[in-house]
């Protein structure tokens, strides 16, 4: 793997909380740019995303799951 990328999974784990909200920033705007129609398929990148980085779902963490 790059140096980069163990770079990045190092920096969401230590920035869980921030990399989470990023994650799901990034989702929300696209969803609303695509006017919900991949709902399901960016919520699904963005559950893979935070997998990847080893980044808990704040959301679900709070029992706040939130929907679009």
């Amino acid at each position: 793997m790059p140096d980069f990328m163990d770079e990045a999974k190092k920096l969401a784990s230590e920035h869980s909380e921030q990399a989470d909200e990023g994650l799901d920033k990034a989702e929300e705007f696209a969803d609303q740019k695509t006017g919900g129609k991949y709902d399901s398929q960016l919520q699904s990148g963005e559950q893979q995303g935070e997998k990847y980085l080893g980044v808990e779902d704040q959301d679900k963490k709070d029992g706040n799951q939130q929907s679009s």
